[in-house]
């Protein structure tokens, strides 16, 4: 089903690499307005390409982009290859070890309607829109998004271990994750790869943005050419590709955080949930988020005077008015945008994605602070989503809530870029053709 090619990487120059963790950076919509402030002192860091600042900044990324092309502060790799990239990590109160590996390729973009590659949570507009406009000014794919294929026989794994042992790059990201990239230039293996991914659905783990970009990116550039022919470089995206049967696959929650909403008080909405949950008041808000772990249905709310655990009463559910199979109603994230954000806080399912009464933040503690600092009105507490929750999401068609899950650790920018300027893009006549 799903078509990868292997491609020629723009890289940042050797000379410049032994300080590589200098020049990658977050992805745009994970990036802190601090960290963001830090990284633009570096005028080589990536973040000037990904994250462009002020009027007209994706014109002015395309404008500094030829510059770093021009003057060999980014170069082109000769061969094409797939790129191997592990990502080594612990979570949080756990001293296990991860490793999560995968390759990063291109991939054909393919219609929702094709069901090649599966998608499992709604977007929000504006952010697809401003990676539409960067990826036409510069014609280039600035961070791979991150793709899901399933091989229990882990075939790949031992081609992946075998280019590790010879690193390109090894560094430490603002993650705290150790970052290895390495690279497969032999034909007999990468066309190994191909083989694999060619019978497989893709789940899209998370780029629904960029890649959303790079499909309006393909109509908009198949409708100007007369001479389309599907082999354009307009036609692919970067994507970075890792199986969903490994067990360092990891995802991190996605707290709510509301806003703005008017004649908001705590009384009132302790009654309202009153009507759906069962409710027990918290003492210690520090425990919260541990409180409701592993429990169906449950929740936590922070609000300035009090702190909640509650969780839906068996009987509310059958008044799920949502026209969804049972297998979404049933989800954690389902429940809570209907019961609380559209029930309670009176914001339809419908506006929930362009709300700017809904913001997210994955960290339990920022909540807590912003809720004490009274920067929010309330927060709303969620546990993780597991990978067979992400997997019947995409079976049945539909999607979740727009950041549901938040896959663990987020892929960085900066170690391989990917042009899909034509003269870029096809691979030259001495080059193995794929």
């Amino acid at each position: 089903m799903a078509q990868i090619k292997p491609f020629r990487a723009w890289r940042y120059n050797d000379s410049l690499t032994r300080k590589i963790d200098t020049l990658t950076s977050p992805l745009f919509d994970v990036v802190s307005d601090r960290q963001r402030k830090a990284l633009f002192q570096n005028p080589l860091n990536s973040i000037h390409l990904s994250v462009p600042q002020g009027p007209h900044a994706a014109t002015k990324a395309a404008w500094l982009l030829q510059q770093w092309k021009d003057t060999g502060t980014l170069v082109q790799d000769n061969l094409p290859a797939i790129y191997v990239y592990y990502q080594h990590f612990k979570l949080a109160g756990s001293t296990k070890n991860y490793c999560r590996k995968g390759f990063i390729c291109h991939i054909r973009t393919y219609d929702w309607e094709e069901r090649v590659i599966l998608r499992h949570e709604s977007t929000m507009p504006k952010a697809v829109n401003d990676r539409i406009e960067l990826l036409e000014k510069t014609e280039l794919h600035v961070s791979p998004t991150h793709g899901l294929y399933t091989d229990a026989d882990f075939e790949l794994e031992k081609y992946m271990d075998e280019a590790m042992l010879a690193p390109l790059y090894e560094s430490e990201d603002y993650q705290g994750v150790r970052d290895v990239l390495a690279v497969i230039h032999d034909v007999n293996v990468i066309q190994k790869f191909i083989l694999k991914i060619r019978d497989k659905q893709i789940i899209l783990a998370d780029g629904h943005h960029r890649y959303e970009g790079s499909l309006f990116y393909k109509h908009q550039q198949k409708q100007q050419n007369p001479h389309h022919t599907g082999n354009e470089g307009y036609n692919f995206h970067l994507m970075y590709l890792t199986n969903t049967e490994a067990d360092d696959l990891r995802i991190l929650p996605t707290h709510r955080l509301i806003i703005g909403i008017a004649h908001f008080s705590e009384d009132a909405i302790l009654e309202k949930l009153k009507e759906d949950f069962d409710i027990k008041e918290i003492e210690d808000a520090d425990t919260l988020n541990e409180i409701i772990l592993g429990k169906k249905w449950a929740f936590g709310i922070l609000m300035k005077d009090r702190t909640l655990k509650i969780r839906l009463k068996p009987e509310s559910f059958a008044r799920l008015k949502w026209s969804f199979p049972e297998s979404i109603k049933e989800l954690d994230l389902t429940v809570l945008h209907y019961f609380i954000i559209e029930k309670i806080l009176g914001i339809p399912g419908k506006d929930q994605r362009k709300s700017e009464n809904i913001s997210f933040d994955r960290s339990y503690s920022d909540c807590l602070a912003k809720v004490i600092k009274g920067e929010v009105q309330m927060a709303i507490i969620t546990q993780d989503v597991s990978i067979d929750d992400v997997k019947r999401v995409c079976a049945s068609g539909y999607t979740m809530p727009q950041k549901s899950t938040y896959f663990y650790p987020k892929v960085v920018c900066g170690l391989v870029f990917s042009s899909i300027r034509e003269e870029e893009f096809q691979l030259p006549a001495f080059a193995p053709q794929f």
